[in-house]
């Protein structure tokens, strides 16, 4: 192991909390909506499309009719404008304003969109006649707004979003397997969508010295969640880097973290100007654990906005997405500390034992 003191890195440089809004997309112009559109007089940035798409994403994923992206898109639109926002009335937060106290889950979870899709969608499900019910109704069912009269009329906007990211029937025929399931998926279908992260790693490398392989006494973190992260990562070694690539051929920096922590079932955003403000932050290398994500400033970063991250696998080593010349590799993490500039924990697990292991 390696002691580093916080002093020696300047971690703290990236605050620890998130802005007033949470950005899914880190692209310069135009994420994967294609960039800021106006519907119904209101203008929609490009994050606020990525979270459009990643709805529809969800809702097929689930083989759901295409009405309940449109009634989830509208309610985006009615409470959020699809912004992923960490305030809101009393402690509403995220896409669709869902409320801790009220059993929608924790305040981490509703600033996951993916997660915050799911839970509408479960609670839209129970709604009996969900999909016959006019235009309004269905909304207000889930979320029982004090302005129930708002959903009705952005449903039209609401269906012209959904067009420009629905692929098949309205109709899918029901899926073959459901529950955690069906929302496991989802993580990993966003894994495949989002901006990628064109700064690879600046991290100087001898060209004729070989990248260091696993120690003989490796052994994966004993926390589940964890060890799938890690377990996943690893299995992508020698894969090839891709500007935009989610897997599972190819990947760029953030793509293989979210894609690892996915297969976790923890979902975390695309990008890493986003992913530097999941989880909590980790403020000293001594307290490392497998999984954490590491934020170096890269080829096109800077330490206030690091454009490059790689994924802790204890033992002293970092697996990451490096550059179109190397790959996914293992690098030491005695490469990295003097530019680390943020660490972030994803999972909800604390680990046990050696935090260093």
């Amino acid at each position: 192991m390696i002691a580093i003191p916080i002093t020696a890195v300047g971690i703290a440089v990236v605050a620890a909390t998130s802005t007033s809004i949470v950005e899914l997309s880190d692209c310069a112009t135009g994420g994967p909506g294609g960039g800021s559109v106006i519907v119904d007089q209101q203008t929609l940035d490009a994050d606020a499309m990525d979270i459009a798409r990643t709805v529809v994403d969800v809702v097929q994923q689930r083989h759901l009719p295409r009405r309940a992206a449109v009634l989830a898109v509208t309610t985006g639109l009615v409470e959020s404008g699809l912004r992923n926002l960490d305030h809101g009335d009393r402690d509403s937060l995220g896409v669709f304003q869902q409320r801790p106290s009220q059993g929608w889950g924790t305040p981490a979870q509703i600033l996951n969109p993916v997660y915050a899709t799911n839970a509408f969608l479960d609670r839209l499900l129970t709604v009996d006649g969900w999909d016959r019910l006019p235009p309004g109704q269905a909304e207000q069912a889930v979320q029982r707004s004090g302005y129930p009269g708002r959903y009705a009329p952005r449903e039209t906007a609401a269906a012209d979003i959904v067009s420009k990211f629905w692929t098949g029937p309205d109709n899918p025929p029901p899926p073959t397997n459901g529950g955690d399931t069906a929302t496991l998926a989802a993580s990993v279908e966003h894994a495949t969508t989002g901006c990628g992260d064109m700064g690879g790693s600046d991290i100087p490398r001898d060209p004729t010295q070989k990248t260091p392989g696993l120690p003989p006494d490796y052994t994966l973190p004993t926390d589940p969640q964890q060890a799938a992260a890690v377990s996943f990562a690893l299995a992508q070694q020698g894969k090839p880097y891709v500007w935009g690539a989610k897997g599972p051929d190819s990947y760029d920096c953030s793509g293989l973290v979210l894609a690892a922590w996915a297969a976790a079932g923890v979902g975390i955003p695309a990008g890493t100007l986003a992913q530097v403000h999941a989880g909590n932050a980790v403020p000293d290398l001594n307290q490392l654990q497998p999984g954490d994500l590491l934020f170096i400033p890269g080829s096109l970063g800077t330490p206030q906005n690091p454009r490059h991250v790689g994924l802790y696998l204890g033992h002293d080593l970092i697996i990451d997405a490096s550059d179109s010349s190397t790959g996914v590799i293992l690098e030491p993490l005695t490469a990295w500390a003097n530019d680390i500039v943020a660490i972030r924990r994803v999972g909800a697990s604390q680990g046990s034992g050696d935090p260093r292991a």
